[in-house]
């Protein structure tokens, strides 16, 4: 039987199996890294609510991270350049996530890699995938234009910083307990509709093991979590959803789309910024997610809203 006869099913399996892999891992995962002490640090500079989840076990974004890859690895046997091009872009912002949390875990406080370090690591991984990307040519959808654009000499620029921007984005969102996997997941599904509507079904099969990867993740980590994702999973999330866009010629499209990543990221720049020059906040505390702790909202009141409002953009991506 051919994989293309039935694209909805090989989707739906796809789902399936990345869910078990990953309610199956997290009874495994948790307790090994509960004694191997990697439980995570809080910042006392952050929210006052956050100080009673520290020694929560850290890393926990092994678990998606696996749960994508098992389906995709056992069951591809196609466009093995696409595959590569997510995979690599999960596991090499997910291997400079995972070196960070191993420094704050063996350091037993939250700095972890130097900035200009991490910054490092991530611009050589976006060059390169900028580079990769070239083999699909260089048209990008830009919004209210229907038809690609070839970008010509301006297309590595920009995918490089697609890449940058959309990785430390998603990883500034990572910050209460079921955030970043749940805006993600919201983000996957969205993914799925625009790889079915353009045809490119490796995209929504890899969408789809993403979303079931997560969602059974999220039974360990919302709140209160059992385990966060750490730099591992939110960096690694960053890749993916940086390659996806590429692959659907739609890295223009993040910032709509992935509405809340960028608010998150332009509240802390708008935080540093005002407070450098008249020493005073803008938000009670950035990212913003932090502002609505600070003024009541709880946990689960923030993810809920910053989720519908992430499916309200993605509707809007899709319309426009």
């Amino acid at each position: 039987m051919n994989l293309f006869d039935n694209m909805t099913l090989n989707a739906i399996v796809y789902f399936i199996l990345s869910l078990i892999v990953s309610l199956v891992l997290g009874p495994i995962v948790i307790p090994r890294l509960h004694a191997m002490k990697f439980g995570q640090a809080i910042r006392e500079e952050g929210p006052q609510s956050h100080l009673h989840k520290g020694g929560t076990p850290t890393m926990g974004g092994l678990i998606f991270i696996v749960a994508f890859l098992i389906p995709v690895a056992l069951t591809l046997t196609f466009e093995l350049a696409k595959v590569a091009f997510v995979a690599l872009a999960i596991l090499g912002f997910g291997a400079v996530g995972f070196l960070d949390d191993y420094l704050k875990v063996v350091k037993k406080h939250n700095l972890g890699l130097r900035a200009k370090h991490k910054f490092a690591l991530q611009s050589v991984l976006a060059i390169g995938f900028a580079v990769y990307s070239m083999t699909w040519g260089t048209e990008t959808y830009i919004p209210f234009i229907n038809s690609p654009v070839s970008l010509g000499m301006f297309y590595l620029p920009l995918i490089f910083v697609v890449f940058l921007a959309t990785d430390n984005a998603v990883n500034l969102t990572d910050g209460l307990d079921g955030l970043a996997a749940t805006i993600t997941s919201v983000v996957s599904v969205f993914f799925i509709v625009m790889g079915a509507l353009s045809g490119e079904w490796i995209v929504v099969l890899m969408a789809s093991a993403m979303l079931g990867g997560l969602i059974g993740y999220l039974k360990f980590n919302w709140y209160p979590a059992k385990v966060f994702m750490g730099d591992t999973g939110s960096l690694a999330l960053g890749g993916y959803v940086g390659a996806m866009a590429v692959l659907l010629k739609m890295p223009l499209f993040i910032p709509i789309f992935g509405l809340i990543y960028f608010i998150e990221t332009l509240s802390v720049m708008i935080q540093v910024g005002v407070y450098k020059k008249t020493k005073k906040r803008v938000f009670k505390m950035a990212p913003i997610h932090h502002h609505y702790e600070m003024v009541g909202w709880s946990e689960v009141q923030i993810v809920t809203r910053f989720s519908i409002v992430t499916a309200i953009a993605c509707f809007i991506s899709y319309l426009i």
